[in-house]
């Protein structure tokens, strides 16, 4: 069996775990609690691929202004603001996202990624999308995830836990990848893990990971330090 190509994850030490990088193409999910280093992940994967010369696609389902993502940005010293409008495009659907059936919307994601030719895509947070289609949610994400799939990229998808919840189990089924971001307290301390729960076609650690976040490196895997 020839073997998957492959892209950088952008995420210090992922790569090892993982054979080396996202199978290309593939859809990607990033899980976890508030505070666990999402956007952060997502923002790597992209800073990484505008370093390669390959061009990103930021959805945000938030209606959160470019203004206030720059301003997030802008903390973190491996992300170059300068690839915000030029290799990494920016776009908020969360207006589209309350006033447009679920089929309108799948077409404006398709219709965008077909306008830019992104090789890496992430929509931010997806979890969010379930408060507004409810009985459809599930219909929409299987929908979502093969138009994704149709396209030359690598498109990651982040999503929101409760507490009581290990990973949103409605979307896991049918993307190709299932990393898990977890914060635990430990002797008296918060500790942040990464876990791969899944890749297809891919031989890659199990288990949870120590990291941490840096403003120097973003999320690193600890053990890739030594």
């Amino acid at each position: 069996m020839p073997e998957f190509r492959r892209i950088s994850t952008g995420v210090k030490g992922l790569d090892e775990m993982v054979s080396g990088g996202f199978p290309f193409p593939s859809v990607a999910l990033v899980a976890g609690g508030a505070g666990t280093g999402k956007t952060t992940f997502s923002m790597s994967f992209l800073t990484e691929g505008a370093r390669n010369g390959e061009q990103g696609l930021f959805f945000t389902t938030l209606s959160e202004p470019t203004q206030w993502m720059l301003r997030y940005s802008s903390q973190f010293d491996f992300i170059d603001k300068d690839y915000f409008g030029n290799e990494i495009k920016y776009q908020d659907i969360g207006l589209i996202l309350q006033k447009q059936s679920q089929e309108e919307l799948l077409d404006f994601i398709d219709d965008k990624i077909a306008e830019v030719m992104p090789q890496r895509v992430v929509i931010d947070p997806i979890t969010v999308v379930g408060n507004f289609f409810e009985e459809d949610y599930r219909t929409f994400l299987f929908e979502l995830v093969n138009l994704l799939k149709n396209w030359q990229a690598v498109s990651l998808l982040t999503g929101e836990v409760s507490p009581e919840e290990s990973y949103p189990a409605e979307i896991t089924y049918a993307v190709d990848s299932v990393i898990l971001l977890s914060m635990i307290e430990e002797e008296g301390s918060r500790r942040k893990y990464l876990e791969v729960l899944k890749m297809r076609g891919t031989d890659h650690t199990t288990g949870r990971q120590p990291i941490s976040i840096t403003s120097s490196e973003g999320i690193v895997v600890l053990k890739s330090r030594f």
